[in-house]
């Protein structure tokens, strides 16, 4: 009866065992595919800035131009009150 009781115990360990291999591999499997996500964030974030810069540069570049623009308007007597 003892030897049953013995087995039997060994089994539910061994299935508790397997239950908690599965649960580590699912976690390192989650932990390397955080990390893939953290990485490509932070590619997003450098690529945002990259566009946040090409908008202030043209929006410098559109200045200027509406600038000239006001000098050559006012030169030809283009500009009305």
């Amino acid at each position: 009866m003892s030897e049953n009781v013995d087995n039997l115990v060994l089994e539910h360990l061994k299935r508790f065992q397997a239950g908690q291999d599965r649960i580590e591999n699912t976690l390192r499997e989650l932990v390397v595919r955080v990390g893939h996500v953290e990485t490509e964030l932070a590619h997003m974030h450098t690529e945002l800035a990259h566009i946040h810069s090409v908008i202030a540069e043209q929006s410098v570049r559109l200045d200027r131009l509406a600038s000239r623009l006001e000098r050559v308007e006012t030169r030809l007597d283009l500009v009305t009150p």
